[in-house]
């Protein structure tokens, strides 16, 4: 099934498949292809429209009866860190930092694998291959960058961390992030995600995207713990969600 935007831009609508975050439900997606001198102008349109962006396809969830998935974005020059976050940004005050072009390393592979099966086990992802991460790294017919995070006060400097990021006119948006399985006593997804919003407070920006939070799944609740949130209400824009 596909429709027309107003812009003429062709959107299509998947076959249902089970739900990843519900039990007992199904999920149906719009999508639409970025490409061409248009990619960037669509991404931003769409992205202030509750779509997010896989490679170079943007969707949004189109669930028949259910609108569980709700698209977020923290206000980051608002966000004050609780207790529990300022705790986690001592425990990793020792990771360096490197924005990187999108390109993909075998270095980041290993541990991409390695988070999968340690976090993910059994879901489609664990099968992908090298070239399966280069593209899904690499496929952006957007701006796009990679963060590296590594342990700067060890000799090798290993690699524990990595967050694949659009760069948005008004902030960043995560794509995908991964990191290493063995050392969850740092809150390492924690972190990226206050890495992102102090990056982008410094860049004198307003969002951090974090795409489709699901309050009822135990797998997205950790999403509604960044205050202030904005939830994206359809027609009525960003509202921001209340306490």
């Amino acid at each position: 099934m596909t429709e027309q935007t107003p812009e003429t831009t062709q959107l299509f609508l998947t076959a249902a498949m089970p739900c990843p975050y519900l039990p007992d439900r199904m999920e149906r997606k719009l999508f639409t292809h970025l490409s061409g001198r248009r990619a960037s102008m669509l991404h931003q349109l769409l992205s202030d429209n509750g779509f997010r962006r896989s490679q170079n396809l943007i969707y949004r969830p189109a669930c028949e009866g259910c609108n569980a998935c709700q698209s977020v974005r923290i206000v980051a020059p608002q966000f004050e860190p609780s207790r529990r976050f300022r705790r986690v940004l001592r425990a990793n005050a020792d990771i360096g930092i490197a924005v990187q072009p999108t390109h993909a390393t075998a270095e980041q592979y290993d541990l991409f694998k390695r988070y999968l099966a340690a976090r993910h086990e059994g879901g489609g992802m664990t099968q992908m291959s090298y070239q399966d991460y280069e593209y899904m790294v690499e496929d952006t017919p957007v701006q796009s960058v990679l963060v590296e995070y590594r342990l700067r006060e060890l000799p090798d400097q290993p690699l524990v961390a990595v967050a694949l990021t659009d760069v948005m006119p008004d902030g960043l948006s995560m794509v995908y992030s991964f990191y290493d399985p063995d050392l969850a006593y740092r809150s390492l997804g924690t972190f990226l995600i206050l890495d992102h919003i102090a990056q982008v407070r410094s860049a004198g920006l307003a969002h951090v995207y974090l795409g489709y939070w699901v309050p009822a799944s135990p797998k997205m609740a950790y999403k509604g713990e960044y205050r202030p949130l904005e939830v994206q209400c359809g027609p009525e824009g960003w509202k921001r969600l209340e306490d």
